[in-house]
């Protein structure tokens, strides 16, 4: 999928980076706020260094593509060639591609702490907006703002109310309530995070745990 250019260029492009190990449902309400928010929303799966992930970054990437097709908002785009480990170096491609537009990195309130610990953290909000999505169970304390702010951070929190999902718990205890329909095909084909066998709709499946 293609970015408007031209005289159709967005004044503002916000970037979504996410592991998407896998997209859950969460990711579904996340990018369907944000393309409501923002002219263009770009999002890319990448390679998390802190973290150790379920399936190769390609097929992260096609998860993700299959959840942003299934969306079908004209205002959301998977720009692969965005991703990388170093949010510095999306932002650099991202800058190469949409030149005059304001960008905005998007990150989940669980990442605020570790974002001035971030290669060039300082030289990545010089060059954007921080938009910032609250997530239950991570709440936005004022004290993990301030060190961004110091570092230059120009900080917006998005009023977007985000699911109570997470990659990792679904990594840890396979729910196949939390995840888009849309995915399962591709979990089903790759027999990915123990979920091939549990299929929407199959009792065994969403029995609940004791």
């Amino acid at each position: 999928m293609s970015a408007p250019a031209g005289p159709t260029a967005p004044e503002a492009v916000a970037l979504f980076g996410t592991s998407a190990d896998p997209p859950s449902l969460g990711h579904r309400a996340l990018l369907e706020g944000l393309a409501h928010h923002y002219p263009l929303v770009a999002t890319f799966a990448s390679d998390n260094p802190l973290k150790h992930h379920g399936a190769p970054l390609a097929l992260r990437a096609a998860m993700l593509q299959a959840l942003v097709e299934d969306l079908a908002n004209p205002r959301l785009i998977l720009d692969q060639t965005l991703s990388s480990p170093r949010a510095i170096e999306s932002l650099q491609g991202a800058r190469e591609r949409w030149p005059e537009a304001q960008l905005v990195f998007v990150v989940g309130s669980d990442l605020v702490e570790q974002i001035p610990s971030w290669y060039a953290a300082r030289s990545l909000l010089a060059a954007c907006r921080l938009a910032v999505v609250p997530r239950q169970s991570w709440p936005l304390r004022p004290e993990l703002l301030k060190p961004l702010e110091s570092l230059g951070a120009h900080l917006e929190v998005l009023p977007l109310e985000i699911p109570a999902t997470a990659s990792s718990l679904i990594r840890q205890q396979p729910d196949p309530a939390l995840i888009p329909m849309v995915l399962w095909p591709l979990l089903r084909e790759h027999n990915l995070y123990g979920l091939a066998s549990s299929a929407p709709g199959d009792p065994a499946a969403l029995r609940p745990r004791r």
